[in-house]
C-alpha cells in the first residue's frame, strides 16, 4: 500500500517494516528504526504503491509521538497527491493532540503513526510546514530583537533606538546571506 524513506538516512522501507494496529493503521517505533537518536530524523517522505493503493476520498494521514507527548499530525498523501516529504518536528513531552488512538499506555519510544482516514476530515494544509515556518520566523525576530538590544538606551521605563535600526540590521542580514549560502538555512535548524 504504501513505502517510507527517510532522505539521507534509510533505503526505501515497506509496510511490512511497521507494526500493524488494525486493518488502516500501522505504528513505526523508532528505537528499533534507529536508536534513541530520532531527533535527528528531520524529515519523511510516504508514498503510495500504485494508484489504486486507496480508496476514494481516502488518504494516509501521518503522525509523531515522543515519549510522554501524544500523536500530532504532520501531513497526509492520497490518490491525487502520491508522494510527499514532510519535516517531523517531534513534539515536545507536553504537546501534542490525540489524533491517532491507539493502547492507552503512553509510548515508551518515539513512533510514527500512519492511518488511512477520510481525506475530507484532514487539515488541508500541510502542519509540518506551517510550524516549520512558524520557527523560522521566531529565529528571525530574536535576531532582530538580540541586534537592536547592542543599539539601545534606557530612559525611564521606555527602550530608545536609532531610528534606521531596521534598515541596519537589514543590511547585514542580507550581507550575511550572501556572503554564507548557508547562514539562512542554519535559521531552521
Amino acid at each position: 500500500m504504501f513505502g517510507v524513506l527517510f532522505p539521507n538516512r534509510s533505503f526505501p522501507l515497506g509496510i511490512t517494516t511497521f507494526n500493524q494496529v488494525d486493518d488502516h493503521r500501522w505504528i513505526l517505533d523508532m528505537n528499533y528504526f534507529v536508536g534513541e537518536a530520532y531527533d535527528q530524523v528531520k524529515e519523511m517522505c510516504i508514498f503510495l504503491l500504485n494508484e489504486l493503493a486507496l480508496p476514494a476520498g481516502k488518504a494516509l494521514a501521518v503522525y509523531v509521538q515522543t515519549p510522554g507527548s501524544q500523536f500530532e499530525y504532520r501531513g497526509a498523501v492520497h490518490s491525487a497527491c502520491p508522494s510527499a516529504v514532510f519535516p517531523l518536528l517531534w513534539p515536545s513531552a507536553t504537546s501534542g493532540q490525540m489524533l491517532l488512538t491507539g493502547p492507552g499506555a503512553p509510548c515508551a519510544s518515539a513512533q510514527i503513526g500512519i492511518s488511512v482516514e477520510d481525506l475530507a476530515t484532514l487539515p488541508s494544509l500541510n502542519v509540518g510546514q506551517q510550524k516549520r515556518v512558524e520557527e523560522l520566523a521566531l529565529k528571525v525576530g530574536e535576531n532582530l530583537f538580540n541586534f537592536m538590544q547592542s543599539f539601545c538606551s534606557i530612559e525611564g521605563d521606555k527602550l530608545l533606538i536609532p531610528m534606521d535600526i531596521l534598515n541596519q540590521w537589514f543590511k547585514k542580514f542580507q550581507e550575511k546571506a550572501r556572503r554564507d549560502p548557508d547562514y539562512l538555512n542554519r535559521f531552521t535548524l
